[in-house]
């Protein structure tokens, strides 16, 4: 389903281009036949749309897998990669480059939005620890994290920027995947998949935590160990997706939940499919993105948050049914 979402959403878009013209362009970059299009076509294809609809399948695997991860290791069927200040973190990263010139021009926006996720991820870290510790210590230095950088980045925009400064940093705030690239896509997949790969080394410890810290120490997990490595993981793929695409919310929220449906609970399966369920709705939430207001493009996250808040509001009414 992933690979014939991939196909088809690229031949999607407000372009002149056949669907013959697509693949006769993606055909001649693999050294197969030539498309006999102008540079301008084959650019919008292999520069614009490929790169564009690879990255949101990257992006809805790793945010879809880090909510998976987050929500079995705080044991809150309402985490999300988010919740550890990260996506706040990285923006005010970005504001601060975009608007205040941080870097002296050295810096990209999705530089300064990497080193702000991971500044936000240490500070809540280092707050939890100093707390005692805890999932609910995390959970509550999450939240402190979040409102704190978010406040930076109102500060920032507000007092700085200009109306088109301001006008950019909140398209990109809302999520968009308008300036992928390949470099974009090869460090987010790297990055994703090293992430998957090491969480499936960890699935049956996982499964332990399901039953509570002290049920999995029971069962020789290093809880402490195996957390620390979980958070690392998520901070990373977290940091890596929104420096690339801004923040995407709802996605590592709701599409954990679905996968959980299709194939239940036990991680073995669960994390692969969490991926693939992902990567398969953000490359047709950034189709409709792109497409339905054409030329005029919608942040990808406003389109994930209209259909991930009824989504929200159906888990909760879920878990009031079973409480």
């Amino acid at each position: 389903m992933l690979l014939v979402s991939i196909a088809v959403t690229v031949t999607i878009g407000p372009a002149n281009l056949s669907v013959r013209d697509v693949y006769a362009v993606i055909l001649e970059h693999w050294g197969i036949g030539t498309s006999g299009l102008t540079p301008l076509q084959n650019g919008i294809v292999w520069e614009l749309r490929l790169p564009r609809t690879l990255l949101a399948a990257v992006c809805g695997a790793g945010l879809a897998l880090c909510g998976a991860i987050m929500q079995s290791l705080l044991r809150n069927p309402l985490a999300d990669p988010f919740v550890l200040g990260i996506s706040s973190g990285a923006s005010t990263g970005a504001v601060m480059v975009a608007v205040l010139g941080v870097g002296g021009g050295l810096l990209s926006l999705s530089t300064g939005a990497f080193v702000g996720a991971v500044v936000a991820f240490v500070a809540v870290v280092a707050l939890a620890a100093g707390a005692g510790g805890g999932t609910a210590k995390v959970i509550l230095a999450g939240v402190a994290g979040t409102q704190l950088f978010s406040a930076l980045t109102s500060f920032i925009v507000m007092s700085s920027a200009d109306a088109e400064q301001t006008r950019g940093v909140l398209f990109w705030l809302l999520g968009s995947l308008s300036g992928a690239d390949w470099t974009d896509v090869v460090l987010c997949g790297a990055v994703t998949l090293f992430g998957i790969v090491a969480c499936l080394l960890v699935a049956s410890s996982l499964d332990a935590f399901t039953f509570g810290n002290s049920a999995a120490a029971s069962l020789g997990v290093s809880v402490r160990k195996i957390r620390i490595l979980l958070l690392t993981v998520t901070a990373l793929i977290t940091a890596a997706l929104v420096s690339a695409a801004g923040a995407i919310g709802f996605v590592g929220l709701v599409l954990p939940h679905a996968a959980r449906f299709l194939v239940g609970p036990r991680h073995g399966r669960l994390l692969p499919a969490t991926a693939l369920v992902g990567a398969i709705f953000m490359v047709w939430v950034d189709a409709v993105a792109r497409t339905l207001f054409a030329p005029q493009e919608i942040p990808v996250g406003v389109v994930t948050a209209l259909i991930g808040v009824p989504a929200f509001a159906l888990i909760l009414f879920r878990m009031r049914r079973t409480s």
